[in-house]
C-alpha cells in the first residue's frame, strides 16, 4: 500500500487509510484510534500522493521528503512536531535544504512531521504511490520459463 491510500480530512485530526468505496464517499481507518468513519463528498479530503512541498526550483512530491526524512532518521520517528518553529526550519533545511521559504509555512512543516511520525508509529513506511510499486512488480525481469 502506498500513499495514494492515506488521506488527510480537513477538521479532522491525524490522518486516515482508506479502506472502501460508498455511493456516496468512502469508509476511511484512522490511524491515530483505529475508527472508521463514514466520508462523504462534501469533507475536503487530501491524498497524500497528491501532495508536494515548494522548492525554489520544483515542486517535491510529499513521499520524497517522507523518503528523505526516513533516511535522516534511519526509519525511527523524527522531530516532534510540537518543537520550536526555528527547531523545524532548520530540520526541513537538513531534510529538504531547498525548500521555499516563503511559501512552506511552520504549520505546513507542523504537519509533514505529524504525520510522518504517526505514519512510522503505524508501521507504514512505503512512501511511494502504489502505481510506482505496481510497475516495479511489472518490470522484474522474466525467468527462462516465462519468456517461453
Amino acid at each position: 500500500m502506498g500513499l495514494d491510500k492515506i488521506l488527510a480530512i480537513s477538521g479532522k485530526p491525524g490522518l486516515y487509510e482508506l479502506t472502501a468505496q460508498t455511493r456516496g464517499g468512502f469508509i476511511a481507518k484512522s490511524m491515530l484510534d483505529g475508527k472508521k468513519i463514514a466520508v462523504n463528498m462534501r469533507h475536503n479530503v487530501s491524498i497524500l500522493s497528491e501532495i508536494a512541498i515548494y522548492t525554489y526550483t520544483e515542486e517535491v512530491p510529499l513521499g520524497e521528503v517522507f523518503k528523505k526524512i526516513k533516511e535522516k532518521e534511519n526509519g525511527e520517528k523524527a522531530l516532534s512536531h510540537k518543537a520550536s518553529k526555528k527547531e523545524m526550519e532548520n530540520y526541513f533545511s537538513e531534510v529538504l535544504p531547498d525548500y521555499d521559504e516563503d511559501r512552506v509555512y511552520a504549520s505546513d512543516m507542523k504537519k509533514m512531521l505529524q504525520w510522518y511520525n504517526l505514519l512510522v508509529e503505524n508501521d507504514f513506511t512505503d512512501f511511494s504511490k502504489e502505481d510506482e510499486t505496481e510497475e516495479k512488480k511489472d518490470s522484474k525481469p522474466k525467468d527462462k520459463d516465462e519468456e517461453e
